[in-house]
């Protein structure tokens, strides 16, 4: 993330579920450019910026949907704690790509867009 103060003042004028819309597609495409392995740096780019968004949204959730986000927060931290060894691995980096893709779409619920 380069200019994190513009990706902020951005992702705000976005009312909550798209906000949320917008962390499930983050969530979507660490699923998918996990499948390549030249996509190392990007998909440890996304994670850090899910964390921001969810940072920057939580607050204004309903307590349920905050435990939540902040539950997927603390994954997102521990996998960048490991990132070494889940990187490495093609077996954990599969297993990674898909629990990301169902947090994808458990995110895309909680924001409403699908009502």
């Amino acid at each position: 993330m380069n200019d994190l103060s513009a990706i902020k003042d951005r992702y705000l004028r976005d009312a909550v579920p798209a906000r949320l819309g917008g962390l499930a597609a983050n969530l979507a495409r660490v699923g998918s450019f996990s499948k390549n392995q030249a996509n190392r740096e990007a998909v440890y780019g996304l994670l850090d910026e899910s964390k921001w968004f969810i940072e920057w949204t939580a607050a204004e959730t309903t307590i349920d949907v905050a435990a939540q986000l902040v539950e997927l927060q603390l994954e997102l931290s521990l996998w960048q704690l490991d990132w070494e060894r889940i990187w490495s691995n093609p077996a954990v980096r599969a297993a990674i790509s898909t629990h990301s893709k169902s947090w994808s779409d458990r995110v895309l619920e909680l924001s409403g867009l699908l009502d």
